[in-house]
């Protein structure tokens, strides 16, 4: 059996592709009491499989893309004092297709969460680990700063490519030296007010990730800060790991706080769907054949969205 250190590693070395949130999704059993632990260990595979699908369908379904993130900014300079945290409000004073069109993260985790609780209600296993995974992915994208502002890559201050540095080029490099016990899930009150408190708090981390790289990239030269490496037997052109490890350093550790931050939080709403459910008995759900939808995987260029996910 692997030790939680070399389970880290392993998933760390796994392809380019959508490393940070299996990793996410699997630590987050590991927060939980023992009262569901033993089911969700169980189904660990899957919801670490599966906490890519959300990515997947922005491939094929126009409707996923704003579930991802919200552009605060497009709402002024103080964005969480104009934005109504509840649907219904904010449709009423913002209309539905403005919403639609600058993300609505924190309302789809609300909804996923209020998913999740009915599937554990009605002791659904393969709708409880479909929306889990769901959820789990969209409180992973609600931690990462560029998933909060309109400026997601950098493509208006210059900095393009920034999104993937942040979110997957750190922590394939870095993520099996983070630690990632943060202590036992707790019960949330409040899903949807949980949701607006992680967005805010990203949205107040979106300076720094901008401004940091763009003092850093000018003390390096361009063949210094790029560097071509050999990915899926492809040549791929990114950023070197002089400037990966100086932009990590920078930051001090602000994606790992995230990453751990999304676990923690990503084990309080599984925990809490359990409880508001009315703490169902899980076990006669524990090791069944589960079925295992899959999203075919996309073809180059065929992305609907404009925006880089966590992947």
């Amino acid at each position: 059996m692997l030790s939680f250190a070399a389970l880290v590693g392993a998933l760390c070395l796994t392809s380019w592709g959508f490393h940070a949130h299996r990793l996410i999704n699997r630590m987050a059993v590991f927060t939980l009491p023992v009262e569901v632990s033993g089911f969700f260990k169980d189904y660990v595979d899957y919801l670490s499989e599966h906490a890519v699908d959300a990515d997947k369908r922005c491939y094929v379904d126009t409707a996923e893309s704003p579930r991802h993130y919200i552009d605060a900014d497009r709402y002024g300079e103080a964005p969480f004092d104009t934005i109504p945290i509840h649907w219904s409000a904010a449709v009423e004073k913002l209309s539905e297709r403005r919403l639609l069109a600058n993300g609505v993260i924190p309302w789809q985790i609300n909804r996923s969460y209020h998913s999740l609780v009915r599937a554990m209600a009605e002791k659904n296993l393969n709708q409880i680990l479909r929306q889990a995974a769901d959820l789990g992915h969209y409180l992973a994208d609600a931690h990462v700063p560029l998933h909060t502002t309109a400026n997601y890559n950098g493509q208006l201050t210059g900095q393009v490519g920034i999104h993937a540095f942040w979110e997957s080029r750190l922590p394939e490099m870095f993520a099996s030296d983070y630690n990632f016990f943060v202590g036992r899930a707790q019960y949330v009150d409040s899903p949807l007010d949980e949701g607006w408190r992680i967005i805010r708090e990203s949205f107040a981390l979106v300076d720094s990730v901008l401004t940091i790289e763009k003092t850093l990239s000018e003390s390096f030269r361009d063949d210094a800060k790029y560097a071509y490496i050999v990915r899926n037997n492809i040549l791929v052109r990114t950023y070197s790991d002089a400037y990966a490890t100086a932009y990590h350093d920078a930051l001090q550790h602000m994606v790992e706080r995230r990453m751990r931050a999304s676990v923690r939080c990503i084990g309080d709403f599984w925990f809490s769907a359990w409880v508001d459910a009315g703490q169902p008995d899980l076990k006669p759900l524990r090791k069944r054949t589960v079925a295992m939808d899959t999203i075919p995987p996309p073809a180059a260029g065929q992305k609907i969205i404009g925006r880089e996910e966590w992947h």
